[in-house]
């Protein structure tokens, strides 16, 4: 066997050590867990640990992470007949909370037969995020991401069981925008995981699924109105190739479709909510591309891996893939996708965005409000193109 490269070597020791994070945390808890017992069970140093995560906190958003994204997607079930009709808002919030609640330590015979094995390893989560008010923010942020991903999917569905049309627009007439709804839900779900935590045997799963289902119904107001900003920054043509490096789609699993026409958002994790603003001012059928970046990746790229898959998991089972979000989302730790958007800096505030057609970025704007201006500038461009003579376009 030839001699590992030093990126070889540090990959292999990272998986070590999370591997044997995983352990320490889920025999002792994450509060009594342990460095140096981490070390130990990996056969590392103390530096080493060190070395590939600047704290337990951090090491933990890790673990936590890697089991979301790696938990085994639900074995279908051939006793059940195909649906007859595409699914409600309805079905598919109970589908959702359904498969939420599955993962939640229920019972207090659960919680005393196994009380720190993998179902409750994540109860310290919002401790540690209360703990700093440096994490709050960015985690206020990626709850609204997931409110936002969650709405769109609701309104990607037909009400009383139609079927949806197939490139549906940003709110489907008929239907209001549908994010305070999914804020609702969540708040729902993150409730039901934190008491089933701290008072287990007190929530009841069928309640909680009701719950949700009913939430389908409510009239909330919700609208989408124009940003409301002294000043909206007006996007710049411009004329530059497009070569992204390859990245995943965290909200599909699946690689990301990068160079399809659209826009590409670049967004520190304090302005995360301006992703909505790409989606809802770009055309239909335009792809759009959150990319998550923030000024502390070793720490703060493992929550927001967390907390997106935690929703993209539940969202996969419960939507059917025609009515999944037109919005992707991807992660980039080294700011490589970032620098070939033109931005070669990226902290917790950056916002910029560019617009992609046929492999060339032909627009870009940056600062707050640049995701509405860089979509809404294909608008732009259509209505102009609209108003040369038919003979002059030809």
């Amino acid at each position: 066997m030839g001699r590992l490269s030093r990126a070889e070597l540090q990959q292999r020791n990272r998986a070590r050590v999370l591997a044997a994070a995983r352990d320490e945390f889920a025999e002792r808890g994450f509060r009594d867990a342990k460095v140096d017992g981490i070390a130990g069970r990996a056969g590392l140093t103390r530096g080493a640990v060190y070395s590939n995560f600047p704290g337990k906190r951090a090491l933990y958003f890790a673990v936590l992470a890697d089991l979301a994204e790696h938990a085994p997607a639900p074995t279908p079930s051939h006793t059940e007949p195909a649906p007859e009709r595409s699914p409600t808002p309805r079905d598919a919030l109970g589908a959702l909370a359904r498969a939420w609640v599955a993962r939640l330590p229920l019972t207090e015979t659960g919680v005393a037969h196994e009380p720190h094995g993998a179902a409750r390893l994540g109860m310290h989560v919002m401790p540690e995020i209360l703990a700093e008010e440096r994490i709050q923010r960015p985690f206020a942020q990626l709850m609204k991401l997931d409110a936002i991903l969650l709405g769109l999917a609701l309104e990607r569905l037909a009400p009383k069981g139609l079927h949806p049309p197939a490139t549906p627009p940003s709110t489907p007439p008929g239907r209001p925008r549908q994010v305070r709804v999914a804020e609702a839900a969540l708040t729902t779900l993150y409730g039901a995981g934190q008491l089933s935590a701290a008072a287990p045997g007190f929530v009841d799963p069928f309640n909680v699924i009701s719950a949700c289902e009913q939430l389908a119904d409510l009239d909330l107001g919700d609208v989408w109105p124009p940003p409301h900003l002294p000043y909206i920054p007006q996007a710049r043509p411009a004329d530059a190739p497009w070569s992204p490096p390859p990245a995943f789609d965290a909200v599909r699993g699946e690689p990301a479709r990068l160079t399809d026409d659209g826009v590409v958002a670049v967004l520190g994790l304090h302005r995360l909510e301006a992703a909505e603003e790409a989606v809802r001012a770009a055309r239909p059928g335009a792809r759009v591309t959150a990319v998550l970046v923030t000024g502390d990746p070793d720490e703060l790229t493992p929550l927001a891996r967390l907390v997106v898959a935690d929703l993209a998991n539940c969202l996969r089972q419960a939507f059917p893939p025609s009515a999944w979000p037109r919005l992707q989302v991807v992660y980039d730790e080294t700011g490589t996708l970032a620098a070939a958007a033109g931005v070669p800096a990226v902290s917790d505030g950056t916002e910029a965005a560019v617009r992609i057609e046929a492999a060339r970025i032909v627009a870009r704007a940056d600062g707050r409000g640049a995701c509405h201006a860089a979509a809404a500038s294909s608008a732009v461009a259509d209505a102009a193109a609209d108003q040369v003579p038919r003979d002059v376009r030809d």
